[in-house]
């Protein structure tokens, strides 16, 4: 059983780099405003920060650009400008949905899933490696559906691959999901009711009461 505790090994990566009086270049790898908003928060005192939007998953295309838009209005409204660069990544749903193949019965948070951060993170782990950055991550963990220790072994085996530094995370620690809600009340961003897929989707409607 995985027991290691992510956030504690943040706080030792940002106490050295606080200690060092560096800005290191982080990739961030970002899903929608509302996640991204505690992060930035917390993170944009460590780092330079590449804000990477790569989420083919998401449909419909409408749905799609609306998160685009918050985050990029997040960026400025919250003042990280000076600090976060804002990279969009190429959309084609057609990626996800290859990926999904064979697994699209597969209940929500299970294999599926799996296989989306990976998705997801390996594009950010390669341009991190392409452009020199020092660390990569993503915003995922600050979900409470989301598997933390999943994100972190993937982000691992990438950064073996890639030759990158794996920032681990679990961005939900230290209360970052409610702040998370206190900021997207705070700048009046979208919150999504499902993940961004199609399948969480009709889940999410399953769910709703009639």
């Amino acid at each position: 059983m995985n027991k290691r505790n992510y956030q504690k090994e943040l706080d030792r990566i940002l106490k050295s780099i606080e200690s060092r009086g560096e800005r290191p270049h982080l990739f961030l790898h970002a899903c929608c405003a509302p996640c991204s908003s505690y992060v930035l928060e917390y993170l944009t005192r460590y780092f330079s920060i590449t804000l990477f939007y790569y989420n083919p998953n998401i449909t419909p295309e409408a749905e799609y650009q609306k998160r685009v838009e918050e985050l990029k209005r997040l960026v400025k409204a919250a003042g990280h400008s000076e600090h976060v660069t804002f990279l969009e990544g190429d959309y084609d749903p057609a990626v996800f949905f290859e990926m999904a193949k064979g697994m699209e019965d597969l209940p929500e948070r299970g294999e599926r899933c799996r296989h989306c951060y990976e998705l997801r993170m390996r594009e950010a782990a390669r341009l991190a490696a392409e452009c020199g950055a020092d660390y990569f991550t993503t915003t995922l963990s600050i979900s409470p559906h989301k598997n933390a220790v999943w994100i972190n072994e993937i982000g691992e085996a990438l950064s073996e691959e890639f030759g990158v530094a794996h920032l681990p995370s679990d961005f939900k620690k230290r209360s970052g999901y409610l702040r998370s809600i206190e900021l997207s009340k705070e700048y009046d961003l979208y919150r999504q009711d499902y993940c961004g897929c199609i399948f969480s989707k009709k889940a999410a409607e399953q769910s709703r009461p009639l």
